[in-house]
């Protein structure tokens, strides 16, 4: 007995009916499988064991055709148990190494990333975009303008140098100004943008209670400057168009709703963080997902990395008859390839 308990013959012929479905995307009858599986069985006995697996819920059957679909379990059986991985197409795998080389500027690499996944594997690709780093306070300079108006220079980690002008609330001499600044910097530098304005706010309060007006407006001041929201996570789609070719009649409103899905980017990225959680490369079919709008289609992601610290998610999203035994590798070698330029 092979997986789930099926006869030897039974995987076997569930592989070949899915290769089939793969390949020519029409439903698969028993005449065309026993041709194709090669099996000295009579068809009797092939339309027998296509019956019991439909009764196990690994086909289905159209309405429009006396033959069978492989359904999101039989896809799944046929992932992890049944699937033969042929060798990675070798012009596919130049492709990669020559675009995802280590001296671009790694934002090059990472927002390339998705459409060379299109490229090679006929699918849409996603990558997410790591978030910047946490900002380290070097040093903060508070610079008068006209019209209580004051450019505040912001240096941050090692060398980057960020200009705001800020409104102030009440006026301040350019040596009070000075004087805040070099007060911050002595109490603060070094320390993550973040924590320095949840302790200017505690700072702003003692100064209220001892009635130093000038203080609490340079505090109030420097909040402001470093007052900017986190930004938001993002991940770039390419290859929509690769969906749009291999989408028949009946597909196109559920295309809509998928494209739909990617303007929303909330349950994608959703989905996306918990892949970054795990290790290796991850295989949802169909409502799998946890989302109903992917249920007739595949999601297929790897963690990238920068030296041994993940920083995003790269995959893609397809039809659930995707070559798998092309397209799992290509996904698993994209995200290593991209690991190493970013690491070096």
């Amino acid at each position: 007995m092979s997986s789930e308990g099926l006869s030897t013959r039974a995987a076997s012929l569930l592989r070949t009916l899915v290769d089939m479905h793969i390949r020519e995307g029409q439903p698969v009858g028993s005449k065309a499988l026993h041709v194709e599986s090669g099996l000295s069985v009579s068809p009797a006995t092939i339309r027998n064991v296509m019956s019991d697996l439909e009764e196990r819920g690994y086909l289905s059957s159209p309405h429009t055709s006396a033959g069978r679909v492989p359904t999101a379990q039989g896809y799944r059986l046929f992932v992890d148990s049944l699937l033969q991985m042929g060798p990675i197409d070798e012009t596919a795998i130049q492709t990669l190494r020559h675009e995802l080389n280590p001296s671009r500027p790694s934002a090059d690499l990472i927002a390339s990333a998705s459409s060379l996944l299109t490229q090679v594997t006929s699918q849409a690709g996603i990558v997410t975009v790591p978030r910047p780093k946490a900002s380290q306070l070097r040093q903060i300079e508070f610079l008068p303008l006209s019209d209580s108006r004051v450019l505040v220079i912001l240096v941050v980690n090692e060398r980057e140098v960020q200009n705001r002008v800020i409104e102030l609330s009440r006026p301040l001499s350019e040596a009070q100004l000075r004087s805040a600044a070099d007060w911050i910097n002595h109490r603060h530098a070094g320390s993550d943008l973040s924590q320095v304005k949840q302790l200017l706010v505690g700072e702003m309060a003692q100064a209220r209670a001892h009635i130093d007006d000038h203080l609490e407006a340079a505090l109030q001041l420097a909040k402001d400057a470093m007052d900017v929201e986190d930004a938001p996570e993002e991940y770039v789609v390419a290859g929509e168009n690769r969906l749009l070719q291999q989408a028949g009649a009946d597909d196109m409103d559920k295309l809509r709703e998928l494209f739909d899905a990617f303007e929303r980017k909330r349950d994608l990225l959703e989905l996306l963080d918990r892949c970054s959680r795990a290790d290796g490369v991850q295989i949802f079919i169909g409502e799998e997902a946890g989302y109903k709008v992917l249920g007739d289609y595949s999601v297929i992601t790897a963690s990238y990395a920068q030296g041994t610290q993940p920083v995003g998610v790269l995959g893609v999203i397809g039809p659930t008859r995707m070559a798998y035994e092309r397209v799992i590798p290509l996904v698993d070698i994209t995200a290593r390839l991209l690991t190493a330029a970013l690491s070096r």
